[in-house]
């Protein structure tokens, strides 16, 4: 996350909001970040290939 996009969302939250809120809304925007860096290096899974890793869990 860079600078700028934590001050954007700090901006985002309402007036009075408290340090949890801020927290998790940092962690979820983390989270996005991540996911999509993963799609962009093409580092998920198929369908298919997520059906084969579940099949394991769900017998």
């Amino acid at each position: 996350m860079k600078k700028v996009e934590l001050i954007e969302s700090i901006q985002d939250l309402p007036e009075d909001f408290n340090i949890d809120d801020l927290i998790e809304r940092l962690v979820v925007i983390q989270k996005i970040e991540s996911r999509q860096l993963e799609i962009i290096e093409e580092k998920t899974l198929t369908e298919e290939e997520a059906k084969s890793k579940l099949e394991k869990w769900l017998k």
